[in-house]
C-alpha cells in the first residue's frame, strides 16, 4: 500500500531503482539506490533519467546529452550517454532508433542512497547465498521461544 502511494505521488511506477553497472561513475556507483519522479515538465540537458528500451528487460540510468523538441507539438527526443562511457547510447537503443522518446522515460533521478542496493546485487550474483540465508532463517525460526 505504501509503495503504491509513493508511486502515485511521484508519477513513477517504480520510484526507486538500484544502479547495476558502473556506466554512471563517478555520479553513481554500482549498488546505489536512486529515487525517481516523473513530472510532466520538459526534460533538460544534463538531467539523469531512467529509460526502458523496447527490446531490453532492464531499465538504463544515463544522462541526457541532447534534447530535440518539435516546436509544433512540443514532443521531445533525447540522446543519452553514461558519464563513464565513451560514446552515446545509440548502440543501446532498439534497432533503427536514434532517440529516446518521452514514453520510454521511466523516471528522473531526484536523489540517491549510496550502496544501499548492494544487498540485492549480491543476492542476484550469488543465488547460493540467498538460499543459505533463507535456510538459516528457517532453522532459526524453529528454535524461537
Amino acid at each position: 500500500m505504501v509503495w503504491k502511494s509513493i508511486s502515485l505521488m511521484t508519477n513513477c511506477e517504480s520510484p526507486a531503482v538500484v544502479v547495476l553497472s558502473g556506466s554512471m561513475e563517478p555520479a553513481f556507483y554500482r549498488g546505489d539506490v536512486l529515487f525517481l519522479g516523473n513530472s510532466a515538465s520538459p526534460i533538460q540537458v544534463g538531467e539523469i533519467v531512467v529509460y526502458k528500451v523496447d527490446d531490453k528487460p532492464i531499465p538504463i540510468v544515463h544522462r541526457v546529452m541532447r534534447v530535440h523538441t518539435v516546436k509544433k507539438t512540443g514532443k521531445q527526443y533525447l540522446l543519452t550517454k553514461g558519464d563513464n562511457n565513451n560514446v552515446d547510447d545509440r548502440g543501446l537503443y532498439a534497432k533503427n532508433q536514434l532517440w529516446v522518446e518521452r514514453e520510454h522515460i521511466f523516471g528522473r533521478v531526484y536523489g540517491f542512497a549510496p550502496y544501499v542496493g548492494m544487498v540485492t546485487i549480491i543476492m542476484s550474483d550469488y543465488p547460493q547465498l540467498k538460499f543459505a540465508l533463507l535456510g538459516l532463517l528457517c532453522i532459526l525460526s524453529l528454535f524461537e521461544d
